[in-house]
């Protein structure tokens, strides 16, 4: 399910982010606009909200970069999840499953009384 503008709450975008970014890197390593591609598919993101989330993840270990030539102009900067990023995935799989299931089984019991 694609979300894009106003169809998702911005709350609920920024606490997702994480979790979807450390997906994408988990399955291989990218570079910054590669990686906004990427995500764009699920969230609308851009610049401004993705670099800054990847220095944090680096800073908190759970990401780590290096740069590798390009043909297209200058080297790019990939950035891979690390052992301590795994396990952070792990964690938000967990903690967002729960949440998805409590809002998802309140929401339909609600549903039931309307």
């Amino acid at each position: 399910m694609i979300m894009r503008g106003d169809t998702i709450n911005t709350q609920f975008k920024k606490g997702v982010l994480e979790l979807i970014v450390l997906l994408c890197v988990s399955k291989k390593d990218m570079y910054g606009y590669e990686l906004i591609e990427e995500v764009s598919k699920v969230v609308d993101v851009n610049d401004g909200t993705i670099y800054p989330l990847l220095k944090r993840l680096t800073n908190e270990k759970y990401a780590d970069t290096y740069l590798e030539e390009s043909t297209e102009g200058p080297p790019r900067k990939y950035y891979k999840i690390t052992v301590l990023g795994t396990d952070r995935l792990q964690e938000l799989i967990d903690s967002w499953t729960t949440f998805a299931s409590s809002v998802n089984q309140f929401i339909k019991e609600s549903e039931k009384h309307e």
